[in-house]
């Protein structure tokens, strides 16, 4: 066996999948899919195929031609890369699978009605990055295998999907939407669920290659506004959450202009919006034409919608050109965190673009100490044999990478960045590639770059470069400035504030000392009443300032922040500054009681993070 990514179980001696059709029926009281899956390999085979799945039953797999079984079997649990599903062929270029998804699926996550906003119906929605599609059906689950798809989800009538893909249609089932010529009990079972009464089904297709981690789809009781010629925003059927979600990303048609200038034609056709419960565990998930995010960038004063930025970046980084494997992440998002600037640049401004860069610096340096015992992670390129990709998911890549794509930029000059990142992004659409393919199309297309960048120091080497780059701009001088002076018992004052939004409070609470005196917290949250705010990151950062200097006032305030959100981003730094360090046992206490009271209503994802925190810190 030849593996092509140490997290799958993808032979390179095998042919790949290059399309899947699937019929998927969602049986929402015991939080499960059966489903049928039908294969179609880049050409006929003969012998061992090798898939890759995670919390599934698998029924029968089929001759999709014959209805004939054929050979299979699942390896032992493996822990990072689930089970080796192992299809014997003779000659065949499809198979068919007949299975089931289990309530413990790590890509899926179902809420009860008293988990939605709404209260009324259950919901369910996909998370497949970054190993996880295997979990929702078997497949090359690696971003080296570039799929199409279509897909009929099966769902209660009072109910709608949206997916990653183009809708065609919502119609009642039909017997033909799985095969006729089912005579066993397993596929006679399946016919007769899709048949029931008060079903319907939805049909989507994806005809362009896409890897498997952006297969995504959410089903509940959905509404949506129109906010540009291109873009919807969906959510559950709450006029309030619609609203603000409207009025916060108004201004995505005008992103997505200033993107195709810098980077060319978008390709997808449509850039929708779906805002999640607040269980998403990511701020933004770059579906393809369904764009996945948490609740908590409405904001109110439209800088959300960075975000959104960053999601719409990656519709030419990282969806048009996916790294091979997640060894080489950077690709993905370096690439992204540095288109997204760009476009932050000229919609909003130089300065908040310079903001942006610097809050980067900050997480960045962050980072770095928090890979100090395992350098590993501090690389661009790294070696991730055996290692599950969301334990060490960090900032790295996107901030570590942009700065190197900032290196480059300041070397030769934006104008021929941009024709470089033009070329780059026409030469590699819809592949994936790797860090050696990158630096060699890099140096044929820059001659003599690697004479003046060392390019093997920023993708090989740990930590951060000395030619790396911490911004400077007023405003950033003007922020770092007054948190220096806070170390010395100064507030900034009212006037010095007037006009700052989130980035702003969020750049100064982190650049503040750990150590200061819980009677300044006291003071300054009198004063700006930060532990209140509709912003988390200002919340989260003034909340993790106070678990740090022990003031235990607001420990009802982490509860509250740690129950109602399961974003990452949020639960990851407060749940560690509750049980980082010694002579903490209140602390730790209350991370546990809290974790095993809000467990369920966090993704399976967010709920490793966590579980990993504890096994490292308790």
């Amino acid at each position: 066996m030849s593996p092509i990514d140490p997290h799958s179980f993808t032979d390179s001696e095998n042919p790949l999948t290059t399309h899947i059709s699937l019929s998927l029926y969602f049986d929402f009281p015991s939080s499960t899919i059966h489903a049928a899956a039908l294969l179609s390999l880049s050409g006929p085979h003969s012998g061992s195929l090798s898939l890759d799945a995670r919390s599934l039953s698998v029924h029968k797999v089929l001759d999709p031609n014959t209805l004939t079984p054929l050979p299979f079997s699942l390896s032992q649990l493996h822990p990072v890369k689930g089970h080796n599903l192992t299809v014997t062929l003779n000659n065949q270029t499809s198979i068919l699978i007949l299975y089931s998804t289990s309530p413990s699926s790590s890509a899926l996550q179902w809420l009860s009605p008293p988990q939605t906003f709404n209260k009324a119906h259950p919901f369910v929605y996909t998370q497949c990055q970054s190993i996880h599609a295997r979990s929702v059906f078997p497949c090359h689950d690696t971003p080296a295998a570039r799929i199409c798809y279509s897909a009929r989800l099966n769902i209660p009538r009072q109910l709608s999907a949206v997916m990653s893909a183009r809708h065609c249609d919502r119609r009642d089932p039909v017997a033909g939407d799985v095969s006729e010529g089912f005579t066993d009990d397993i596929g006679f079972k399946l016919q007769t669920l899709w048949l029931a009464e008060g079903r319907v089904v939805e049909e989507f297709v994806m005809e362009q290659p896409i890897p498997p981690y952006l297969f995504a789809f959410a089903v509940g009781e959905l509404g949506f506004r129109e906010v540009g010629p291109r873009t919807r925003v969906y959510s559950e059927a709450v006029v309030g959450v619609l609203d603000a979600a409207a009025r916060e990303f108004a201004g995505t048609e005008e992103m997505i202009r200033q993107g195709e200038k810098l980077f060319g034609e978008y390709v997808w056709e449509r850039f929708d919006l779906l805002v999640l419960p607040p269980s998403f565990p990511y701020g933004g998930m770059e579906n393809p034409r369904m764009v996945f995010l948490t609740p908590t960038v409405i904001k109110g004063d439209s800088s959300g919608a960075q975000v959104v930025a960053h999601e719409l970046a990656h519709s030419w980084t990282g969806n048009l050109i996916t790294n091979k494997n997640n060894e080489h992440f950077w690709l993905n998002e370096g690439f992204t965190t540095y288109a997204e600037r760009r476009i932050v640049e000229v919609v909003q401004g130089e300065d908040r673009a310079t903001l942006n860069i610097g809050i980067g610096w900050r997480g960045l340096n962050e980072e770095i100490e928090r890979f100090a015992d395992n350098l590993e992670f501090t690389k661009l390129r790294t070696n991730q044999e055996g290692v599950d990709p969301d334990d060490v998911y960090s900032q790295v890549p996107y901030e570590k990478g942009f700065q190197f794509l900032f290196r480059i930029e300041r070397q030769i000059g934006r104008p021929a960045f941009d024709e470089f990142l033009k070329k780059y992004i026409s030469n590699f659409k819809f592949k994936s590639i790797d860090t050696e393919t990158f630096l060699d199309f890099l140096k044929a297309n820059v001659p003599g770059i690697e004479k003046d960048i060392d390019l093997q120091l920023w993708t090989e080497g740990t930590g951060i470069p000395p030619d790396a780059y911490e911004p400077v701009s007023k405003l950033y001088a003007k922020i770092i400035s007054l948190a220096n002076e806070f170390k010395v018992g100064r507030m900034p004052r009212e006037d010095e504030v007037a006009d700052w939004q989130g980035q702003e409070w969020e750049l100064y609470l982190e650049n503040l000392p750990k150590s200061v005196e819980a009677s300044q917290i006291l003071a300054l949250d009198a004063r700006y009443r930060l532990s209140e705010s509709k912003d988390y990151e200002v919340k989260v950062a003034f909340l993790e300032l106070t678990i740090s200097c022990r003031c235990r006032d607001y420990y009802g305030e982490v509860e509250k922040s740690l129950k109602e959100v399961g974003r990452m981003k949020y639960l990851r730094p407060l749940y560690t500054a509750l049980v980082q360090g010694s002579g903490k046992e209140e602390e730790k206490i209350l991370a546990k009681r809290v974790f095993a009271e809000a467990r369920e209503c966090y993704h399976p994802i967010a709920q490793g993070v966590v579980e990993s925190i504890f096994t490292k810190h308790l």
